[in-house]
């Protein structure tokens, strides 16, 4: 029955091979890698009116406008450099794997920490901003606006877990029609004042000046506009999602984005200071201009319904980057390596829903309100935008290749802006909330070193020396059928092995292969170290282990017979620390858990200890 059900929400499994057609081709990568950013439009100008318009009154669409050309100016250095990190490293990473190889490993996880807390709020934010174009078009869902949130927070996870190109054709629709939608509004709402006479009346009243502009208060408000530039990076980082040849499809998708951004976001601020739209919690900056240019009409709700949807699917940026990132450093050991599993339909399912449940948390800590979750948003990207950058000035003036001054000149120019302006951001907001993300980055880039010291710390006390045989053990019981599960060839594989032997005669390894380097590898090793044990090998094209297991059981090919007592034995670690839990076990307890269901399985832990300090471990040993 559950797995009906799951087959129904989210669709029959794909086998591995599928994989080549879970990519994204260039229409679909636009609107799914690239909807943060282009929805970063529709409250980037509303960010800057906030900053201005409470100090300044009127003279405030003068300053806005300006804020947004030296904007635009950054996006065009930025995707300029990003193009090279496209072409330099086509596995993905972005930032993390840039600043990693070319600064150092702390860097790398300050970028992959800052990547981290972006998608994290971007997530939040987009479905906050959604929940709000839905309120400001019906005010009376105001007061329900974080269930709203939760909501689409579930429908764009359960996308999401569908897979890349399931959830490419659900969500990738609704991104054409708001950037048609916005050039529509932007090209008659300049005609209709420039040519026709409309003479606009701005629907709420502009504030009386209580002060002059300054340069700390146009800073300000560069620095709360700079959440237009939220999502650049995701294509960069995201390059392995696209159909080959995956970097030039990415680099048009890159040149895309920023001519559409460009476009709207430009377009939408010059509106503003036309039809002088003051912002407001209950009304949005794009309601208050699609009003006025299109009256309470059609085309109003459907740049309201429209807005929404690209607001909301915005997350779905975050939900095709996060997983990945998260994945690239698990393999490195940085975070748990239940992260690098793919799921049902080959996508990293941990990812999703740990994206999932913690912008949620965020939404409700925050009231669901997008203002109060803005000043969190752009510090973490401006910091993975300045490592990226100088990481590939690094490469260049190290490696001194063909045209890299041209390159380092580019990536130098860059990685200067960008940290410039991330100081800006977290000087100008760090009272308003950006002090929280400048302590959460740390915060994480301690927790994933800790977990890389466990990671180490458990190779070291698994790692096969010469004296780490399997015993021979000439009297067993003999007890029938014994089956080890077998993930690799370590000490915990080697205790579980004399154990059985203890037991029984009648063993074999039992392999379930969902990497063919790494099967490889086992192997090698197992015929090297002369185990003594038959080793079976099975190909997951689904990355089931249980199935196999029990069909193996079943069948033919294994020696019991129907009603035979057959004893299972897989390696159990025992750690100190309660949270090295979640970095282990998680598979061996599912299995566990479903075969105990079988009457004819007998299911046996062999515990292999870890210890936290290595000096105690060897002080044992002697």
């Amino acid at each position: 029955m559950v797995k009906e059900l799951k087959n129904v929400i989210l669709g029959k499994p794909l086998a591995t091979e599928a994989m080549s057609h879970e990519k994204l081709n260039i229409p679909f990568g636009l609107a799914i890698m690239s909807s943060d950013a282009i929805s970063s439009v529709a409250y980037a100008s509303e960010e800057i009116l906030w900053v201005l318009i409470p100090v300044i009154g009127l003279l405030s669409y003068r300053y806005m406008f300006e804020a947004s050309l030296a904007i635009i100016t950054l996006l065009v250095i930025l995707v300029f450099s990003y193009r090279q990190t496209i072409a330099s490293y086509p596995s993905g990473g972005g930032a993390y794997t840039v600043a990693k190889e070319n600064i150092g490993t702390i860097p790398g996880l300050v970028a992959g920490a800052s990547l981290s807390v972006d998608y994290l709020l971007t997530v939040a934010v987009s479905t906050c901003a959604g929940t709000a174009a839905v309120t400001s078009a019906f005010p009376a869902l105001y007061s329900h606006r974080i269930s709203i949130a939760l909501f689409f927070i579930l429908l764009i996870t359960i996308g999401n877990l569908r897979g890349v190109s399931e959830s490419a054709k659900i969500f990738g629709l609704p991104p054409y029609l708001f950037i048609g939608g916005m050039i529509t509004m932007i090209v008659y709402g300049i005609a209709k004042v420039k040519l026709f006479g409309y003479v606009p009346t701005a629907v709420n009243s502009v504030p009386m000046p209580m002060g002059d502009i300054t340069l700390f208060l146009f800073l300000r408000a560069f620095s709360a506009g700079c959440a237009a530039l939220t999502g650049v990076e995701a294509v960069s980082n995201g390059v392995p999602n696209f159909k080959a040849p995956a970097q030039k499809n990415a680099t048009t998708i890159l040149f895309l984005l920023a001519l559409i951004i460009i476009f709207v976001f430009g377009g939408t601020s010059y509106l503003a200071t036309l039809y002088h739209a003051v912002p407001s919690f209950q009304n949005t900056v794009v309601s208050q201009i699609a009003s006025q240019v299109f009256g309470q009409g059609v085309m109003y709700y459907f740049i309201q319904i429209t807005t929404a949807l690209i607001l909301i699917l915005a997350a779905n940026t975050a939900y095709s980057g996060f997983p990945l990132l998260a994945s690239t450093i698990a393999k490195d050991g940085f975070l748990p390596r239940q992260l690098q599993k793919r799921g049902h339909r080959l996508s990293f399912n941990n990812g999703i829903v740990s994206l999932g449940v913690a912008a949620g948390i965020l939404i409700v800590i925050f009231r669901g309100e997008t203002h109060y979750l803005i000043p969190l948003y752009a510090v973490g990207v401006f910091i993975s935008f300045t490592l990226s950058q100088f990481g590939m000035f690094r490469k260049w003036t190290r490696e001194k290749g063909r045209g890299w001054v041209h390159k380092a000149a580019i990536n130098g120019t860059g990685a200067v802006i960008t940290l410039i302006t991330a100081s800006i951001i977290a000087i100008t907001k760090f009272t308003s909330g950006a002090w929280v993300v400048i302590v959460l980055i740390p915060t994480f880039v301690y927790i994933m070193k800790k977990i890389n010291a466990h990671y180490q710390n458990v190779a070291k006390q698994l790692r096969v020396g010469p004296d780490s045989v399997p015993d021979v053990v000439p009297n067993p019981i003999n007890a029938k059928h014994m089956i080890v599960l077998v993930q690799s060839y370590n000490k915990a594989t080697i205790k579980t092995i004399n154990y059985a032997k203890c037991l029984s005669e009648d063993i074999v390894g039992f392999h379930v292969s969902v990497d063919d380097e790494e099967t490889a590898k086992l192997v090698r090793k197992w015929e090297e170290n002369n185990v003594g044990i038959p080793l079976v090998i099975k190909q997951s094209p689904y990355r089931d282990v249980l199935s196999l297991l029990v069909e193996y059981i079943e069948s033919d090919e294994h020696a019991s017979k129907l009603g035979d007592l057959v004893t299972v034995l897989m390696a159990q670690f025992v750690v100190e620390k309660p949270w090295e839990n979640a970095l282990h076990n998680q598979t061996a307890y599912f299995i566990r858990q479903a075969l105990l269901k079988h009457r004819n399985i007998a299911v046996i832990s062999v515990p292999y200890i870890i210890e936290s300090d290595m000096g105690i471990y060897e002080r044992l040993k002697a």
